[in-house]
C-alpha cells in the first residue's frame, strides 16, 4: 500500500513539473517620457529559443539585484543592448516604438 502511494504521488509530482511554465512572465520597466517597456520572458525563451542561462546571470541578475541601463549604456553593449544590436536582433538604436509604449 505504501509502494502505491509514493508511486501515484512521484507520477503527480512529474506531470506537475511537465505542466509547469518556463520565464518569469512580463517585467513592465517604467520610462515615463518614453512610454513603458514590457519585457516578455516568453517571446524571448519560447518565441527565439533562449535558455534561461543566456541571459541569467550573465546579463541579468534577480529583479531585486536589477540596475537601470540608460538607454546610452544599451548602445553600448549593455543589458538588452547585449542582443540588441542589429546583429542578434533589431538595434536598441532603431525605432523607440519596437519597445517604447504610451
Amino acid at each position: 500500500m505504501k509502494s502505491i502511494v509514493i508511486g501515484m504521488l512521484s507520477v503527480l509530482l512529474m506531470f506537475s513539473f511537465a505542466g509547469a511554465k518556463v520565464g518569469g512572465g512580463d517585467i513592465v520597466f517604467q520610462a515615463a517620457k518614453t512610454g513603458s517597456v514590457t519585457f516578455s520572458h516568453d517571446s524571448h525563451v519560447e518565441g527565439v529559443g533562449l535558455k534561461c542561462t543566456d541571459c541569467h546571470d550573465a546579463l541579468f541578475t534577480t529583479s531585486a539585484k536589477h540596475k537601470k541601463a540608460s538607454m546610452a549604456q544599451m548602445r553600448k553593449g549593455e543589458s538588452c543592448g547585449a542582443c540588441h544590436n542589429g546583429g542578434k536582433a533589431f538595434s536598441v538604436k532603431e525605432s523607440c516604438k519596437n519597445c517604447h509604449k504610451k
